[in-house]
């Protein structure tokens, strides 16, 4: 290359560096400026109104753990906060692994449609996609209430002679982070599994392989990357979830992105609602350093195909 074009290369390069300068720099200001304060804000001294002091303090990060007794200012391990840890994860995981069973079946089904049919089937599965989330979590809240349609329909049937209260738990949690999420696990999977080569099946049970073994030596290795995309865009959220627990669990199930929005509101205490908003973000963040490993070990694995 001459010394003209290199010339020449290199000042387009800079041209494009700064044509897209603004856009880089406003990027930065909104993905990284509220982070950063919020950052700063987990290691200031709580206000007594709110707000916060601008005096260095790790009350807050201490307070993710521990709790100060109320007369003696002794610490102790705050059993509440370590219950709304576990049940933010334990229900996140369940969502995952009940959105996989549901979401597999389905996505293959509409991956082994013909071709003309796949697009109907996808555009079935993100309708509810075209309606706000505050309305499918109520529609859920209606299906599950005490004089909903579950209920009604198992009185009616003589199944149970009362109503069962099956909202303000957990379990109803579970079923409307499931409900809402389920597209998110789908569309991965079937975007895996549209490039599975059905020639493989055959070549399994050539092999005398069983149906269970097929599914686990030949499909699921492949569709990996599905899978644990899939797997990320459903935990990720649900695991910060805020809307689907206020209304399902009645504010009495709380999760990790209801406890934080109680610590800038009635809790008053902005740098512990800092500091569990940057533990969250550590949380997500190991999940999506999970992801780019196992997609970058499927896609070493799928080159000896």
């Amino acid at each position: 290359m001459s010394r003209a074009e290199e010339s020449q290369r290199r000042a387009s390069a800079r041209n494009g560096w700064l044509l897209s300068a603004p856009a880089l720099v406003l990027l930065a200001l909104a993905a990284s400026g509220p982070l950063l304060i919020v950052f700063v804000y987990s290691f200031l001294e709580k206000g007594q109104y709110g707000n916060v002091i601008w005096d260095f303090s790790l009350d807050g990060w201490v307070g993710i753990l521990f709790s100060r007794d109320i007369f003696d200012d002794t610490l102790k391990l705050a059993d509440a906060h370590m219950t709304i840890f576990w049940r933010s994860v334990k229900l996140s995981l369940l969502t995952t692994f009940i959105t996989f069973a549901l979401g597999f079946p389905t996505a293959w089904f509409i991956a082994t449609r013909p071709a003309t049919q796949r697009a109907m089937w996808l555009f079935l599965i993100t309708i509810p996609f075209w309606t706000n989330l505050l309305i499918r979590t109520f529609a859920i809240g209606e299906i599950l209430r005490t004089e909903g349609l579950i209920n009604t329909v198992l009185v009616k049937l003589g199944i149970i002679s009362a109503p069962i209260q099956m909202l303000y738990n957990d379990g109803a949690v579970l079923v409307g982070m499931a409900y809402v999420y389920l597209p998110l696990m789908v569309l991965p999977l079937f975007s895996a599994i549209e490039r599975f080569d059905m020639r493989l099946l055959e070549a399994g049970y050539d092999l005398y392989a069983s149906r269970m073994q097929v599914l686990r030596h030949v499909i699921l290795p492949i569709v990996k990357p599905g899978i644990v995309a899939g797997s990320i865009l459903v935990f990720v959220p649900s695991l910060g979830a805020y809307v689907t627990p206020r209304i399902l669990g009645g504010g009495k199930n709380m999760m990790i992105g209801n406890f934080i929005e109680l610590q800038f509101g009635q809790g008053r205490n902005w740098p512990l609602g800092a500091a569990l908003s940057m533990t969250l973000l550590v949380i997500v963040t190991v999940a999506l350093l999970f992801y780019v490993r196992a997609i970058n070990r499927g896609g070493t694995g799928g080159g000896h195909g």
